[in-house]
């Protein structure tokens, strides 16, 4: 097996051994190194895996989140279930994958919150939603594509921030939480409908952001 392809199998590594190094020191490059060493690798392999630094890793580590997610919904029937139900298994699926690494999320939106990371950080954001509504079963291709991943994009963002300072027993409070806004924004594409073509000519910054995902 070549460097090359070998490449996706040591960023993993790496990712999962430095995990408990990002909960103290934050997603750092002494973090990285740690992770490295701890996978028996030399604490340089971290910066020839991730050459652009902590930002590539943070990327890596949010879409073997949304990876994983797929893998864990696609051994549930969510035909059987109402969009909503499937919208809200899709956002619990990854944050009880997230749960073990929780400090490590909290770490990452902080980095992510710089403003010269906004790029990819809605980057980000975008490609989890929208393998949430692929996961769907979603088929839309006019303007309710990206009204659906923005309505949804405001719903994961803010039931994370709730996740992440909830301490009841198997995060039912998130589950509330969940449940409330997406019976709050079911609403909005009914009414988007109704204006018809004026939405199609409003500037989405999907349709930009979408590609730093």
């Amino acid at each position: 097996m070549t460097d090359r392809e070998s490449e996706p199998d040591i960023r993993d590594t790496i990712i999962d051994k430095a995990l408990p190094h990002v909960a103290f020191d934050g997603w750092t490059v002494t973090a990285l190194a740690a992770g490295a060493r701890d996978a028996g690798l030399d604490a340089a392999r971290a910066e020839l895996a991730f050459p652009n630094g902590v930002i590539e890793a943070i990327r890596h580590f949010s879409q073997r989140l949304d990876q994983r997610m797929l893998d864990a919904l696609a051994q549930r029937d969510l035909k059987a279930m109402k969009i909503r139900q499937r919208i809200a298994a899709a956002v619990m699926a990854r944050l009880e994958l997230a749960q073990p690494h929780r400090e490590a999320v909290r770490r990452s939106l902080a980095v992510l919150a710089l403003p010269h990371n906004a790029p990819v950080a809605l980057g980000l954001l975008y490609r989890t939603v929208d393998a949430m509504w692929h996961a769907a079963g979603d088929t839309a291709t006019d303007f309710n594509f990206y009204t659906k991943r923005g309505l949804l994009a405001g719903v994961v963002s803010a039931t994370t921030i709730y996740w992440l300072n909830d301490d009841s027993e198997g995060q039912a409070d998130t589950r509330h939480f969940l449940d409330r806004r997406i019976a709050e924004v079911m609403e909005v594409p009914k009414l988007l409908g109704r204006i018809g073509k004026l939405g199609e000519a409003l500037p989405w910054p999907w349709k930009v952001m979408r590609r730093h995902g």
